[in-house]
Formats: structure tokens, C-alpha cells, sequence
């Protein structure tokens, strides 16, 4: 990491000199930093607090520092950060103990008539984040390593995405034990082609297959070793449409998963989602949003099939409510995920050019059967109020903030555990400074 440091700060010491001794042009260069903070106040987030439970506290941060080169037809691009919470590294750091990352390194080479190789870490953000997402929201972010194929136009856009990994450079054998231990990207291979058609600046139409292969492990995997493994299949596949005339802004969604789950229990997927949000704005400053979110679930009746969808590697803190109960975090037996049915209602008002107000209202339902013991349980779980401010203090420096309520009920309490009836809320304060720190042609 220190290397790293070393070679930006070189990089910004000398491109004066290539600015000021260079007639052409050609090399383009930018360096940014950002750093964001983010304190909590957590009673009842992500699941419901129980009764007694103390509430939680703290500040986390993210501290980063991005470079991007561009010539004709060649980009760069190197991302390092250092992530974590106020107090959880000693004053004094020691050798080995510095949690720096590099959450990018990319190149892409360009023909210049449309196609692209572009190969490395790097995010995956497509349509609206809801398969595969930047995840920004998180301290940490998500990235894949992967490699790009593409066409571009003015009018389409065709990707091709291949990815492969490994614990390490073996020398035998390719088992990847992610489902098993929990570490590295949580998928072995994957192979995602994805679409868009740009109709007119008002329409747009999208389309994605997705295979994931996941390493399942061997029941015999103690005596005959992890090499032998199964890999799982599952195939997503998708279409988004957006339409945005003056004022008014329509966007739906629909995917559809098929193959077999990460596990050893051999389960056919057949499952399925559907979203349609639809936003006017009836002056400048006020805008109303309808939203339906419906993703199928999992009863565990049947034995050989498996119902629940997963939106996989989405941004999920933008959908199904900001106190993330759903799909940030998990259920209390994932194998009998009784999927999810949220209908909100926002309302936004832009209190003026630097300063948004929104106010989100959720109400949450189960899309199968949900029962405690032999008793059959209401579909419903409850509702949630979400409340933020946007305020662009200035440039490259913004300051958000938000306050959330959840009012579940008995099948929350089934789903999620704790106890509801308990008074559940979650506030956050956040302050981005995010700027430019050189920008220089040479």
C-alpha cells in the first residue's frame, strides 16, 4: 500500500512537467479522494432488537484514493481505501495490521469502433442495481474480478461478462469452498450477458442472462478430500424498461431463475421477481413515487424444488426499505425464505437547489405461508417510515441523513427473530467530501 501512495504522489508531482513540456496532448489523467464518515444509531436494524437488548453505536469510514489514465483507445484504472469503524485500530499499528485494500485495478483497451476489452477488479453496475449493483452504501463496496467483452453505439450496448476464481495458484484441483467457509467472491464462475437498446432519450430496453457456478462441496469431502466437488448451476435471466416522458418516470422489471441451489441438497430453482415503480413530478420541487417490489419465496413444503428468488449481487440498501431487514440480511432459516411483497408510497420535496427532502412510507408482506409451530400466521409483517435529507454543502462535499421506524408483528417476529412489538428505530448522520485533486491533460 505504501507503494501505492508513493507512485500517486509521483504521479501528481510530475504531470505538471508533462503538462508544461508536452505540445500535444494525448495522455489524460485524474486523481480523486474521498473521504466519508457515517454515524449510526442502531435499535433495531437489519432485524428487530429483543426485549433488554442494548442499542448500538458507532462511526464508520471510508477513506479512498482513485486514479484513471485515458490515452486513445487505452484506459486505467487504481483504487485503494482503508475501511472500518472509529477505535478499531490501536494508535500505535504494528506490522501487518493495516487494513488497506485495492478495491480497483482495471484496463480497458478500446478499438475505437465500438468494441472494448475491459479486464480486472471492477464494479458491476447495471440498470438499476438490482442484480448486480456498486453497493456504495456499504463501507466497503462490491467488486468482482472479471473480464469484459463489448459494443457500444449510440443506440445499443452489448456486454459479455466471464469470471473465474480461485483461493490461490494451486497445482491441483480448482474447488472453491465459498458456500463451506464463507471467504473470496461468492460465486466460483460466472458468465453474464447483458443488453440495452436506447430507443429515444424518453424509452430504453434491457436484457440479462446471468450463470452462476458455485462450488457445493462433496458429502465425502473429510475422508476423499474438497476436490471432490460439485458445482452448482443457477440461471438468471431478465428484462428492465424505462420510460420517461416530461415529468412522469415509469420503470419495470422482471427476472426469472432457474437451475439448482448452492448446496448439497440437489434442489431444482424455479423462482421469480417483478418491480414497478412509477414517479411524477407536479411542480419543480414536489415529486410523488408509487412502488411494488414482489420477490417469490420458499415454504419448504416441497421437497425438490426451491422458490425463493435471489437478487443476487444488487445494490439492496436502495430497495425493500433502508433499514435493510430484506436480503441485506438474512432470514432465520434462508431455506425456508418466505419471499417478500413491498408496496411503498414516497414523497420528495427539494426545499431548495442544494437541499432534498424524502419521506418513504413501506408496508412489507410475506408472498408464501409462514407458520409458528402448527399455527398459520398472517402474510403481513409490518411497515416501515424511512426519512432523509440530501444537502450539498458545497462542491464535492455532501451531507445526508435519515431517521427509520419499523412497526412489525408476530410473522416479523417468525422471520426475523427479536421482538417487534419493541419499539424499533435507526438514525444516521454522514458527511462525503469526494473532490477532483488533479485533473491534467499532457
Amino acid at each position: 500500500m505504501k507503494k501505492l501512495i508513493i507512485f500517486f504522489v509521483g504521479l501528481l508531482l510530475c504531470s505538471p512537467l508533462f503538462s508544461q513540456n508536452s505540445e500535444t496532448k494525448e495522455n489524460d489523467f485524474s486523481l480523486g479522494a474521498q473521504v466519508r464518515s457515517r454515524a449510526e444509531y442502531r435499535n433495531g436494524a437489519q432485524s428487530p432488537h429483543a426485549d433488554g437488548a442494548d442499542v448500538a453505536g458507532f462511526v464508520n469510514d471510508r477513506a479512498r484514493l482513485s486514479m484513471e489514465y485515458k490515452r486513445s483507445n487505452l484506459s486505467l484504472g487504481l483504487a485503494a481505501q482503508h475501511v472500518g469503524v472509529w477505535g478499531q485500530d490501536p494508535q500505535v499499528v504494528g506490522n501487518g495490521s493495516e487494513r488497506f485494500m485495492l478495491n480497483e485495478a482495471w484496463a480497458s483497451l478500446n478499438s475505437g469502433t465500438g468494441f472494448f476489452l475491459k479486464f480486472g477488479r471492477q464494479s458491476l453496475v447495471y440498470d438499476d442495481e438490482r442484480i448486480l449493483g456498486a453497493l456504495d452504501w456499504n463501507v466497503s463496496g462490491r467488486y468482482h474480478d472479471a473480464l469484459k467483452l463489448g459494443y457500444e453505439n449510440p443506440m445499443n450496448k452489448l456486454h459479455l461478462i466471464l469470471a473465474f476464481n480461485q483461493t490461490a495458484e494451486k497445482t491441483t484441483g480448482t474447488f472453491y469452498p465459498v458456500v463451506l467457509q464463507g471467504a473470496g467472491q461468492p460465486y466460483k464462475t460466472m458468465q453474464t450477458l447483458w443488453y440495452q437498446h436506447i430507443g429515444s432519450k424518453m424509452f430504453n430496453a434491457s436484457f440479462l442472462v446471468m450463470n452462476i457456478g458455485t462450488d457445493a462441496g462433496h458429502i465425502a469431502s473429510a475422508t476423499d478430500g474438497p476436490e471432490k466437488s460439485e458445482i452448482k448451476y443457477l440461471q438468471t435471466l431478465g428484462t428492465n424498461l424505462s420510460y420517461q416522458p416530461d415529468g412522469l418516470s415509469l420503470y419495470g422489471t422482471f427476472y426469472y431463475q432457474s437451475g439448482k441451489t448452492a448446496s448439497l441438497t440437489d434442489k431444482k430453482v424455479s423462482a421469480f421477481m417483478w418491480a414497478i415503480n412509477a414517479s411524477y413530478a407536479f411542480t419543480p420541487t414536489w415529486k410523488v413515487l408509487l412502488a411494488s417490489d414482489y420477490l417469490s419465496g420458499n415454504d419448504g413444503k416441497d421437497a425438490d424444488k426451491y422458490k425463493a428468488f435471489n437478487p443476487l449481487y444488487g445494490t439492496h440498501h436502495k430497495f425493500y426499505g433502508t433499514m435493510d431487514y430484506f436480503y441485506a440480511s438474512a432470514f432465520i432459516n434462508s431455506n425456508t425464505n418466505p419471499g417478500l411483497w413491498d408496496n411503498q408510497i414516497g414523497l420528495s420535496f427539494k426545499a431548495s437547489p442544494k437541499v432534498t427532502l424524502a419521506l418513504n412510507y413501506h408496508y412489507f408482506s410475506t408472498t408464501t405461508d409462514v407458520y409458528a409451530g402448527d399455527d398459520k400466521l398472517k402474510r403481513a409483517l409490518g411497515s416501515e417510515w424511512d426519512l432523509q435529507v440530501n444537502w450539498n454543502v458545497m462542491k464535492d462535499v455532501a451531507f445526508t441523513g435519515g431517521y427509520s421506524t419499523m412497526f412489525g408483528n408476530d410473522t416479523m417476529k417468525a422471520v426475523k427473530g427479536g421482538d417487534p412489538s419493541k419499539y424499533q428505530d435507526w438514525a444516521w448522520i454522514s458527511l462525503n467530501i469526494n473532490p477532483k485533486i488533479l485533473i491534467t491533460k499532457w
